[in-house]
């Protein structure tokens, strides 16, 4: 039996993508062999001596000790994409509104509630809309940094209201790539971008190489006057050199669904509390994906979609399967072979990957390892944990 300790509140859909007859799960599971959060921050003391995986309903991973994992042979689990169309809605819905100043409206509007006449109520509104005047998105031009899941969706998003839209990501990946409509113009730099934007979005993951991306360098390069939208991560944007282009009136708006004590006091700054993935839909789809994926791990071995582990997967054979971690360094395929053939193990099937300091391997075999030979696996110093599978 499988036991998998549940954080947060999990989608129901998601629960039940695990087996009942091999699978229990619950927040109250003891020494777990896997772990399924949503934001609940994770601590090191929480990584039991049984646990074998961490999935975060989510794309972030801020909230788990990512290098402890790697350290002890856990898999770290994310589910990219599940939640991209609600984040992409949602920045639409900023795009919207930093073009128009429907949040005013609104206010203004509900200032009136008192007045009883409908005549002189629409009289009134009728005076007073000009100060809400705003302009169409149509023909404007949209930067979007980073195109992956999310921000494929979001440049297609603003193709069809006929913006016209910039995209750059030097890292972007075959399978995003193929996503990415043709019409998105591929800018070799960041400074042609933003000069060439009057609004910017930003679609990057947080880590050392986007720590404060947008600083005061790169907002000397912004359109006077351009928008800046953040619906990716806090950290992505140096909020002290923001402040001083929101006063200057070199940046017009910050859209960001990252509440600011900084910002908070310009009116120019929107934000949202965290609303991103904060649908039915798209916590439905990243339970269910995790579940998923930790189902895959836990029964076959199989990795998709993971932070700190290689992508590995193989069709199950008939005979039985070792699943095994080790630290990347040479000569370690060579070394288990050798063990296995000292046993007598016939391979089946194979395969073995890595990623930075942890390679993985899955290699199905014919006939049962017998505990000797789990122990010298085991006993190799570079060797992090071994799963056999029946």
């Amino acid at each position: 039996m499988y036991k998998v300790q549940t954080f947060n509140q999990i989608a129901a859909r998601g629960l039940a993508r695990f087996p009942e007859d091999s699978f229990e799960h619950g927040p109250d599971v003891l020494n777990p062999h896997a772990l399924l959060l949503r934001s609940h921050k994770l601590k090191e003391s929480e990584l039991g001596s049984q646990l074998r995986a961490v999935a975060r309903a989510g794309a972030g991973v801020n909230n788990v000790p990512v290098e402890e994992c790697s350290r002890r042979g856990i898999v770290v689990f994310n589910t990219p994409g599940a939640n991209a169309n609600s984040v992409k809605e949602l920045v639409i819905t900023a795009l919207l509104l930093a073009s128009r100043d429907i949040v005013g409206g609104i206010q203004y509007v509900r200032t009136l509630r008192e007045i009883e006449d409908a005549g002189e109520l629409n009289a009134l509104v009728e005076k007073e809309k000009k100060r809400f005047k705003g302009k169409e998105l149509m023909g404007k031009s949209l930067g979007v940094v980073g195109l992956g899941a999310i921000g494929s969706l979001v440049a297609r998003a603003a193709l069809d209201m006929g913006m016209d839209v910039l995209g750059y990501d030097p890292a972007i990946s075959v399978d995003a790539a193929w996503r990415l409509p043709s019409e998105v113009r591929r800018m070799e730099n960041l400074p042609s971008l933003f000069a060439q934007s009057d609004y910017i979005t930003l679609h990057v993951p947080f880590m050392d190489a986007t720590k404060n991306l947008i600083n005061s360098d790169a907002l000397q390069s912004f359109r006077r006057g351009a928008v800046l939208l953040n619906f990716a991560r806090q950290g992505v944007v140096d909020e002290q050199a923001l402040s001083k282009a929101l006063q200057s009136g070199q940046v017009n708006g910050y859209f960001s669904d990252f509440p600011s004590t900084l910002l908070g006091s310009s009116d120019k700054f929107y934000s949202t509390p965290h609303l991103g993935a904060s649908t039915n839909e798209a916590e439905e789809n990243c339970a269910v994906m995790a579940a998923n994926q930790l189902v895959d791990f836990l029964q076959n071995g199989n990795i998709h979609n993971s932070v700190n582990f290689p992508r590995v997967t193989l069709e199950r054979t008939e005979g039985y399967r070792l699943a095994i971690t080790n630290q990347n360094v040479s000569g370690m395929l060579a070394q288990l072979l050798a063990l296995m053939a000292d046993h007598d193990i016939n391979v089946i099937d194979m395969i073995n990957k890595s990623h930075d300091d942890v390679a993985y391997n899955l290699i199905d075999i014919d006939t049962p390892p017998e505990d000797e030979l789990i122990a010298a696996i085991n006993a190799i110093d570079s060797v992090l944990n071994v799963r056999l599978f029946d």
